[in-house]
């Protein structure tokens, strides 16, 4: 039944809450995950919902097993974030979390580019709103610039898919591979979302303006929807194997120096999808499991890390790391899930991103990309030092500031406790995550080599971190504004344009005046000619007003004979 369909669940949902009260709208975020995943859980392999448009076939659900995964990931997060939202009472943010997560899923189910485009857009102005949901000024002008990068994503997405079909003649979402103009616009579209490097900013800029539940949702949708699209499209085009590498490394200096606990996640997040942008460089069967396993851990640990961070920020109002500290005295649960947060994105055994990272360690290392490999350890250790240490440490540990906030709500509490579960639960029994994914390969994350070589990295990434605190060359935390690439659109580029335009209309100012001038003159002379005694004013003999229309005659006659 088309109308049944997952999307369409969350999309009914977004509608009954415009027209009933908070009690019901809390409700209806809760339920609709739960109908999409039965929907989702009932539906067969293959296309479905196909709708014929303008001449053209629609393909609204295309479910196989890298699409399944993906799905699921996204209706357990939805969830998720509903449950620890239950406080909110804002029409506005749980209308538009309905409509993003279900653009979203129908993004991943789409089977054609034309229904990826609309679901692409339509992400992209329901996501906005749980940035302007925080009702600042700073925020409205967050949302205005991650709505332009957003909305120029899919400019490029309609641009590439209409030279692409007139290219092939077709509009399915299928592997492309860079092979002419259109699939290069389709490319840098899903790069965008994906937050390429110097196409990234967006991410750090927004989801830390966003609402304290609103960046929950956010971290979990636009970013994999891209690296789903990327794998759909793309897979094994070796030029995303360095894009990736240089993803995960270039945040790690970024996040160390940044204070703002949930900038530092969002560059942390650039980090992590680089593992997964590399993952569908490789293009191997191996790669394109660790990537899809690595998503789906990512949005759980990522979450919940963003969740744990946002709970400090409801109960002190800040999230800045130099002016936490200490808070494990009366926030231990909301600790507890947050080391777990970060046991999980440093990649230690038993806990869900070692059995995840490790398949896309491996498809490098096995398919002849050492330089690529190395990069990838480097990187990890790096994320071990930036979320793995850094966010706990310096956000219950690190020195007393005083602050004495309650736990967390209840609600907030189920959660990150049920999140943490699922992590914990994967790393335990990989298995069970194993199974779903694309391609079935026979993997074993817990050799006595994979453990001992992480536990390796991981031992000397903390001794390091010890060194730098000890001898004070760790960066401190303090307040301060990070300059990255964006500085050259939001700084430079204003600044060279107010001048360039302060120039033109100064040329332009000039020319106005004299042509003004000339004009006058002009004006003054017509004057004179017609005025008594002028030229114009003289009577004319019949001699010279016969040679006038001769001439006139002649010109007439030019015209029609040229």
């Amino acid at each position: 039944m088309t109308w049944l369909i997952p999307p369409l669940i969350f999309f009914y949902g977004a509608f009954l809450c415009l027209f009933v009260g908070r009690t019901q709208r809390t409700f209806i975020t809760l339920l609709a995950p739960v109908i999409a995943l039965v929907s989702l859980l009932m539906l067969p392999m293959g296309n479905m919902a196909q709708v014929q448009f303008l001449g053209f076939e629609l393909i609204f659900i295309r479910l196989d097993k890298l699409a399944f995964v993906f799905s699921l990931i996204f209706i357990i997060a939805a969830f998720l974030a509903a449950i620890y939202a239950w406080h909110v009472n804002d029409k506005i943010q749980q209308v538009s979390t309905l409509l993003y997560a279900g653009a979203a899923l129908g993004g991943v189910l789409a089977g054609d580019l034309i229904s990826l485009f609309l679901y692409w857009e339509i992400t992209a102005v329901a996501s906005v709103f749980l940035i302007w949901a925080r009702r600042t000024p700073a925020a409205y002008a967050t949302g205005m610039r991650y709505l332009l990068i957003q909305v120029g994503s899919g400019v490029l997405l309609l641009a590439g898919l209409l030279v692409h079909y007139n290219d092939t003649g077709s509009i399915l979402f299928e592997h492309m591979g860079l092979v002419s103009t259109g699939t290069l616009l389709i490319f840098l579209a899903f790069g965008i979302k994906c937050a390429f490097p110097l196409m990234h900013n967006w991410l750090q800029d927004a989801y830390p303006a966003a609402t304290v539940t609103g960046t929950v949702v956010l971290s979990s949708f636009t970013t994999k929807m891209a690296v789903y699209a990327l794998a759909r499209g793309y897979a094994g085009e070796e030029i995303l194997i360095y894009i990736g590498a240089v993803m995960t490394l270039f945040p790690i200096f970024f996040a160390e120096i940044e204070n703002d606990l949930r900038k530092v996640l969002a560059y942390s997040l650039n980090n992590q999808l680089g593992f997964m942008v590399v993952g569908v460089g490789i293009g191997t069967e191996l790669a394109l499991n660790g990537t899809a396993a690595h998503a789906f851990c990512h949005i759980l640990y990522k979450s919940l890390l963003f969740m744990s961070v946002g709970a400090v920020l409801y109960r002190t109002g800040t999230s800045k790391a130099s002016e936490l500290g200490g808070l494990y005295k009366t926030m231990p649960i909301t600790m507890v899930c947050c080391l777990v947060g970060a046991a999980s994105i440093s990649a230690f055994p038993l806990f869900s991103g070692f059995i995840s990272k490790s398949l896309i360690l491996d498809a490098s290392a096995k398919n002849g990309y050492y330089l690529v490999w190395f990069a990838l350890v480097v990187a990890s250790a790096g994320v071990l030092s930036h979320s793995g240490i850094k966010i706990p440490y310096f956000t219950f540990f690190a020195h007393d500031s005083g602050k004495r906030p309650a736990e967390a709500p209840m609600h907030m509490r189920i959660a990150m406790i049920i999140t943490a579960s699922l992590c914990v639960i994967i790393g335990v029994f990989p298995s069970l995550l194993y199974q779903l994914l694309p391609y079935d390969v026979a993997y074993k994350p817990y050799t006595t080599s994979h453990v001992l070589a992480q536990m390796q990295l991981l031992c000397f990434a903390l001794l390091a971190f010890v060194f730098l605190m000890i001898k004070g060359i760790h960066p401190p935390e303090v307040r301060g504004i990070n300059l990255d690439s964006d500085w050259v659109y939001r700084k430079i580029l204003p600044t060279t344009l107010s001048a360039w335009a302060a120039s033109a209309m100064s040329v332009a100012n000039t020319w106005r005046i004299g042509l003004q001038t000339q004009a006058s003159e002009w004006i003054i002379g017509i004057r004179r000619l017609s005025s008594p005694g002028g030229l114009l004013a003289k009577g004319w003999g019949v001699n010279s007003m016969v040679f006038v229309v001769t001439l006139l005659l002649l010109l007439v006659l030019f015209l029609n004979l040229f």
